[in-house]
């Protein structure tokens, strides 16, 4: 493997990146050239919503290729293009090869969300105090079980275990499955679990079918009538847009559990549901925090 590295400006990072993806690059990645620095920038975007930027003021464009030849055709084909104007080449440099499903695999190992309960890719075997394992290997769609806002919800899943909020959940921007296959393995018999992305929903489908769960998942149209619980694990701005369509899916006596929200947005949080109902935090991990209420 080669890699062809490239310097750009923010304005050429798009063009830069199409190109490389129509001169069969095998991978095309983007990094802050200014990364560890006083200059480093922050840059992301909500869920469903463009990017904010296409790249960084100074950015890293990194192209794999399967020999030298290749990368070296591929950077004079781009040197004489108008678009490459203000870009820089960094080089080509090989890349030794690696089992990269192991390496990829290394990374991945159990986590606990209660002493009992544990998620566990495949290539592990569950801990021997694990009593309710969840199967889940990372793939296209969000939420592993490693990141705070997705173990919170599992934490508030696991201590309502057996009661009437598991009876019908609605797990909204579902992704990977996690939650409405958390909410399955803790007792709930009617879930529906739904996403924006079609690939989220072909991951909730494979994922619940290797952890031998029920549950409807599909586009958010298939959500009807009310719940006892609704999980929404998104981002604060599509949580605080969602605010009347997820309150309205909350049955009497039923909850309402939020997370993908940052400790500093708690108010903003609360000032959008202020007109349904009163959030508060119940959870708070690495900076995340859990926000529910209850009808």
């Amino acid at each position: 493997m080669f890699e062809l590295r490239l310097m750009c400006p923010e304005h050429r990072v798009e063009s830069v990146s199409d190109a490389l993806d129509a001169l069969d690059a095998l991978s095309v990645s983007v990094e802050d050239a200014d990364a560890q620095t006083d200059a480093e920038q922050a840059l992301f975007g909500e869920p469903g919503l463009p990017p904010p930027k296409e790249g960084w003021q100074r950015s890293r464009v990194l192209a794999l290729f399967g020999t030298r030849e290749q990368a070296q055709a591929t950077l004079e084909l781009l040197q004489v293009q108008d678009f490459f104007d203000g870009c820089a080449v960094l080089g080509i440099q090989h890349v030794p090869e690696q089992d990269w499903v192991r390496l990829t695999q290394s990374q991945f190992t159990p986590v606990d969300i209660t002493p009992e309960f544990w998620i566990v890719p495949t290539w592990h075997e569950p801990p021997e105090e694990a009593r309710i394992v969840i199967r889940l290997d990372p793939g296209l769609a969000f939420g592993t079980g490693t990141h705070p806002t997705t173990r919170m919800c599992l934490r508030w899943i696991a201590g309502h275990g057996g009661e009437s909020a598991m009876s019908r959940v609605l797990d909204y921007g579902c992704g990977s499955g996690i939650l409405a296959i958390g909410a399955a393995k803790f007792g709930a018999t009617d879930i529906d679990a739904v996403d924006i992305d079609p690939a989220a929903v072909e991951s909730t489908v494979l994922n619940a079918q290797a952890n031998h769960v029920a549950l409807h998942a599909g586009l958010p149209e298939i959500v009807s009538g009310v719940y006892q619980t609704v999980l929404a694990n998104i981002l604060a701005t599509p949580l605080k847009v969602l605010a009347p369509l997820l309150w309205s899916r909350v049955a009497h006596g039923g909850n309402l559990v939020l997370a993908g929200i940052l400790a500093r947005q708690a108010e903003e949080l609360k000032a959008a549901y202020a007109p349904y109902c009163a959030l508060h935090v119940a959870d708070s991990e690495d900076g995340w925090i859990l926000m529910t209420a209850t009808r």
